[in-house]
């Protein structure tokens, strides 16, 4: 995308990227009795609790979603799910940093 307004940019179209910021997102889940981060289809199947979790570069939330798939969860699942989801979007965020300052 910052690509694509870049090449916007050279041809006059816009004169500045309107990205404010980085976004990204992770499935988090509870398997088993453990908290896993970016679940496959086949833990995400066996899951007890499933998330999604969207959020920007400096750690504001766009998006939670969270399921009790067997049994209700605690306000320390919680925590812990939504620590494990934010230390996963911050890699992916600095991954997405490296990428654009790589590119040719």
């Amino acid at each position: 995308m910052v690509n694509a307004f870049e090449k916007m940019i050279k041809d006059g179209v816009i004169d500045r990227i309107p990205v404010r910021d980085h976004v990204a997102a992770v499935s988090v889940g509870k398997v088993n009795g453990r908290i896993l981060l970016d679940l496959n289809y086949e833990e995400d199947s066996k899951a007890q609790v499933d998330m999604n979790v969207v959020m920007t570069g400096s750690g504001k939330f766009v998006e939670v979603q969270g399921t009790a798939e067997e049994s209700a969860f605690t306000q320390e699942e919680l925590d812990e799910l939504t620590r494990i989801a934010r230390k996963g979007i911050k890699q992916l965020t600095k991954t997405q940093k490296k990428c654009l300052e790589e590119k040719p």
